[in-house]
Formats: C-alpha cells, structure tokens, sequence
C-alpha cells in the first residue's frame, strides 16, 4: 500500500493531469474563434512614389501573411495582445491586396512589437527619405498594421510618404 506522501503525489499528479484536460478544450475552443473571425470587406488604396499601384475592394479577415522575403507570421489583431479578439487588420488586407494585384509586398518583422515594419509594394523600396505610412479612414494607426482591428467598409491605405 503507497505511504501518505505517495498519495498526495499520486493526487497532485492526477489533478494537474485533469487540469491540462479540462484546459485543452479552452485553448482549442480560443483557436476556433481566431479562425472564425467574419471577414469584412474594406477599400484599399496602396501608393508608391510612381502614384497608385492599387486601388480597390478587398474581402479580408486576419490570417498568416507572407511578405516577398519569407517570414510568415499571424496578423490578426491579437498580436501584442493588442485585442482579445481576432479580426482583420492592415497589413492582412494588403496582402490579399497583392494576391489580388499580382505583386509583392515586403516587411521586417520585429518580434518585440509582434508586428511588420512594411518595407517594400511592388519593388518600391523605402529609403533614408520615404517610408510607407499606414492610415485607416484618413487617420495614420496608432499601432502596427497587425493590431490595428478593420471594420466593415474602412478604408485602408499604405502612402509613400516623406520622412520629417
């Protein structure tokens, strides 16, 4: 027969065990509702320093986007614990934007931020001098295009614009 001390290791072993059970349907129930964030349709105009290079309706949710150079990461809203809920964002719609345009889109990752610092649209390069800013409805994001929630009819916008 297990001695006292072999019980409760034996009951602490088996309560963790339950509780790892009773969580897993939590986290999968979590990921579900990631997964079935209704996607929303939203204007998209992206301008380079040649003029526009695209301008039009995008259906989007948030989901893993690929920049031109790798590096696939989620981008839906919830990155940086920005909200509790998934949903389409920015930089979700500019990449269905270039799978609908035909062209490549380019970013560096910062895993401090979980976000995309968007470098590049259709080979247009930011330099010293330009860089691509982010504005929903006419207002620049005050957080990265991966946390920044869309809404049903926003319009979405990537300008090259100058630094200072």
């Amino acid at each position: 027969m297990p001695t006292t001390r072999a019980r409760r290791v034996l009951a602490v072993a088996a309560t963790a065990g339950l509780a790892a059970l009773a969580a897993a349907p939590s986290a999968t129930a979590a990921a579900g509702a990631r997964a079935a964030a209704d996607p929303v349709t939203v204007s998209v105009t992206l301008t380079g320093p040649a003029g526009v290079i695209f301008d039009g309706e995008v259906t989007t949710t948030g989901h893993v986007v690929t920049p031109l150079t790798g590096g696939a990461r989620l981008c839906d809203g919830t990155n940086l614990g920005a909200n509790p809920a998934a949903g389409a964002t920015p930089t979700a719609a500019l990449d269905d934007a270039a799978d609908a345009g035909g062209f490549d889109w380019d970013g560096v990752w910062y895993a401090s931020f979980q976000d995309y610092l968007v470098t590049s649209i259709d080979g247009f390069t930011q330099d010293a001098d330009h860089f691509y800013e982010i504005s929903v409805n006419g207002a620049a994001t005050l957080v990265g295009g991966c946390q920044q929630l869309l809404d049903e009819g926003d319009e979405v916008a990537f300008t090259w614009t100058e630094i200072g």
